[in-house]
């Protein structure tokens, strides 16, 4: 057993193996909701663009046991099985009316195929056959992008699970519904607007129950308070079914990624990726941005840009299609609202007849997910405030976060007269201390990422170099074609994210912000 390498067992009557609770992914919505929209948006534009998906773990000393890779494998297969229910497909088209009816056609057969589209091996690091030997996890996805975007979710679920079921045993279920209603608690009481946003990093299903138990307990117990809080939703389709809470989120770097590779346009990626998105679901409609695939200033070019005329959210029936608009200058049948071959290259900006909207105008807000938050939040003031944008928008932040965090960020959000939304993730659904000690019981930082789509490397860059991803060389392409300035900051360290029970390098400075290291290149954040 390498050093460092946790795999001990507590026999206890807590033990997680040994209590009979559903175990694995078994339904199609057991992922989250922004899985299912970009898959629409994907069969609308791009049905027939082949792509690839790899597995990376940022905590490598955290490695799986033969016993937990069989399981795993197994887990894997078992994902042939699920299709989506009768009773699924209703609550979609109840509680999901942008999700229009040719993709829930597709949905009603749609089948994963993973005996053909995963490849998964293990590299022992000292083989001596015994269930016990470590080693590293290989994962890649290949297909098309239709059909392997819903991979990630349970895969990155499966993976967590398979380290807790088996290596990491030193921990129990006590008190997870109880610790999450007092943490949602607290965000409630103090005006907090948050999400659950833990099931890739989930310590395994049952968990993520328990706390979403908890979390439905505490918003309720405060509807009779004067608590101004509100508990938002889910992100995970499948438990905001089962709790009767709404399902929510905003859209993944993937699409971003996908489209810049497909079309290699990355100086008019990110307007295409909007434009295309605003076609598939109209104005206003899914109206949070996120900002940070290639760098929140080459997003903010983008951004300020106008938004095509030929779609708006419709009320209604009309709603549950996209491009339903009635600002619509097309033809009905060369309306986006048809599935037709996928585009590869922007769309052509029509004639405006009328003042043209931006995207900054219709999209509700933007989502931060990487870099320095303090600095986002002074950078997206000064954005809007130069757009002549008087409205209050929304700054939905999902980045690593805990108590602590959230209410600073509120409060800085607040006093730049934003709205802040929280996503929250691991800090709910994989929060766990020792048996043996009472310490942290750290959990995994594991990713998959799209790596090509359409025969070209897909890449990421962020306001955070701890998050770039994909081929070295397209990355530094793509840096150089957009002029891009790259900073880190102290919470930027992704090998050690929960490292001794807190959010690595979390220190913050005597003004209430963190500062960013410039390392190269055009900046993205003011320091």
């Amino acid at each position: 057993m390498l050093p460092g390498q946790i795999c001990i067992d507590m026999a206890s009557e807590t033990d997680p193996g040994r209590n009979g609770h559903p175990e694995g992914v078994s339904s199609l919505l057991d992922t989250d909701l922004y899985k299912l929209t970009m898959q629409s948006a994907v069969l609308k534009y791009f049905p027939d663009v082949d792509v690839t998906y790899t597995f990376t773990n940022r905590t490598p000393q955290m490695k799986l046991t033969r016993a937990a890779y069989n399981w795993l494998e197994k887990q894997v297969q078992k994902l042939e099985n699920i299709s989506i229910t009768p009773d699924e497909l209703q609550f979609l088209r109840t509680n999901c009316p942008y999700l229009n009816q040719p993709y829930l056609n597709f949905l009603e057969t749609f089948r994963l195929r993973p005996s053909e589209q995963i490849r998964v091996s293990f590299n022992v690091s000292f083989d001596t056959g015994n269930a016990e030997d470590v080693g590293d996890l290989h994962m890649e996805v290949t297909g098309l992008w239709v059909e392997t975007i819903l991979y990630e979710i349970p895969l990155l679920a499966l993976t967590s699970e398979a380290y807790f079921r088996f290596c990491d045993r030193d921990w129990s279920y006590d008190g997870q519904e109880s610790n999450a209603h007092d943490k949602a608690l607290e965000l409630l009481q103090h005006g907090c607007f948050f999400s659950e946003f833990g099931t890739r990093r989930r310590r395994d299903y049952h968990t993520q129950d328990l706390v979403i138990q908890g979390l439905v307990r505490a918003a309720d117990e405060v509807q009779e308070t004067d608590a101004n809080g509100k508990l938002m939703g889910t992100s995970n389709v499948h438990f905001a079914m089962r709790h009767g809470i709404p399902p929510n989120g905003t859209v993944a770097h993937e699409w971003v990624m996908g489209v810049a590779a497909i079309t290699n346009n990355y100086e008019n990626a990110n307007e295409t990726a909007l434009r295309y998105w605003v076609g598939c679901f109209g104005k206003g409609v899914l109206g949070i941005a996120l900002t940070d695939t290639f760098g929140t200033a080459s997003f903010l070019d983008a951004f300020r840009l106008p938004a095509p005329e030929f779609t708006s959210a419709a009320v209604g029936k009309a709603a549950t299609l996209p491009s339903a608009g009635t600002l619509s200058d097309m033809s009905v049948t060369d309306n986006l609202s048809s599935t037709d071959p996928p585009l590869h290259h922007a769309p052509i900006q029509p004639e405006r007849k009328r003042k043209a909207v931006s995207y900054a105008q219709i999209f509700k807000g933007v989502r931060q997910d990487s870099g320095d938050p303090a600095g986002f939040i002074q950078m997206m003031r000064k954005f809007y405030d130069a757009e002549g944008i008087k409205d209050t928008k929304t700054i939905v932040f999902s980045d690593s976060l805990n108590l602590a965090l959230c209410l600073e960020y509120k409060r800085l959000a607040e006093e730049a007269r934003f709205q802040p939304s929280f996503g929250v993730g691991t800090f709910l659904t994989n929060d766990f201390k020792r048996l043996s000690d009472g310490k942290k019981s750290v959990p995994l930082n594991i990713v998959i990422k799209l790596s090509m789509a359409g025969d070209r490397p897909a890449v990421k860059i962020s306001d955070n170099i701890g998050k770039n991803t994909g081929d070295e060389k397209t990355v530094e392409s793509v840096k150089r074609r957009l002029g891009y300035i790259e900073k880190a900051w102290e919470g930027g360290d992704e090998t050690s994210r929960w490292k001794n029970g807190e959010i690595n390098g979390l220190q913050t400075s005597k003004n209430g912000t963190r500062t960013p290291i410039e390392i190269d290149g055009r900046g993205s954040m003011e320091t």
